[in-house]
């Protein structure tokens, strides 16, 4: 659906590291002005520093908001005053969120809401305060959730719940909005080389490492070029990576094979290393 970004506006919600940023450089570079939003203000001002040399000419502008996607009393004001600023996007990229792997029973209630709030309500609130310029004018909404949004993963009981939302979310909304000549896509990365992942790392449980572990990881620039790549097109689901479109597809077919694999998998390393 959409091709050429120059002269258009791009919002990149959580757009200050990791796939974020990478799909803001690649906005920028094919002459978008995008502006990015992120919670930490030194982050924030080195991506915009980044994205501005990756612009296709000096015309376009990359410009940084400070913005915690997921607190609601936040989000409409500052965004209000975005539209002021830069004027309404043509494209709105929520982005942000975070997981933080564990048991289910290791995950208390604090450590859950978070997870949904910086994962799904990330999504809702800049959606909920840019809809109704968006209406007006057309446009482009892409969700950021991922493959643990289509598959239920070992340790991933609130960053799936929370990813699966997402996907409910971005349905619903793409009925809404298709009549108003709102296009919304969901974005569904596997595992990526970010610093996010990295962190994640550190505390994942021996079972989800063997149920992901024998996947390759994308780069973040990878999955920002499939990014633009689905936009073109008129699917909804955007899956990065062959083997994670397989894995994808094998859900929606297959489900009974693929829970047979991750099974396999998590009772494997259950054996090996039995907690």
């Amino acid at each position: 659906m959409l091709r050429d970004y120059r002269g258009k506006t791009v919002y990149v919600v959580g757009g200050s590291q990791g796939i974020g940023r990478a799909c803001a450089e690649a906005f920028a570079e094919r002459g978008a002005d995008v502006v990015v939003f992120a919670r930490r203000e030194g982050p924030l001002r080195d991506a915009v520093e980044v994205i501005a040399g990756r612009r296709a000419d000096a015309a376009q502008g990359v410009f940084g908001v400070v913005l915690d996607a997921s607190d609601g009393d936040k989000v409409e004001p500052v965004m209000a005053k975005a539209l002021t600023d830069y004027g309404p996007p043509d494209v709105l990229l929520n982005c942000a969120g975070a997981a933080s792997p564990a048991r289910f029973e290791d995950i208390d209630s604090d450590s859950m809401l978070q997870t949904l709030r910086s994962n799904w309500l990330s999504c809702w609130y800049p959606a909920k305060a840019l809809v109704p310029v968006m209406k007006e004018r057309g446009g482009v909404i892409v969700n950021t959730s991922s493959v643990a949004g289509c598959i239920g993963v070992f340790g991933y009981t609130d960053y799936s719940a929370a990813k699966f939302a997402v996907v409910g979310f971005s349905e619903a909304l793409r009925s809404e909005l298709a009549p108003h000549g709102v296009a919304v896509f969901v974005l569904c990365p596997p595992d990526t080389d970010t610093p996010g992942y990295a962190a994640e790392e550190v505390a994942k449980p021996e079972e989800t490492r063997a149920v992901s572990g024998g996947a390759s990881l994308l780069s973040p620039a990878e999955v920002a070029s499939e990014l633009l790549r689905g936009l073109s097109g008129r699917g909804f689901f955007i899956v990065p990576g062959r083997a994670a479109r397989w894995v994808v597809r094998a859900q929606r077919f297959a489900p009974g094979l693929v829970r047979w694999f991750t099974d396999r998998a998590v009772a494997k390393a259950q054996r090996s290393s039995p907690r």
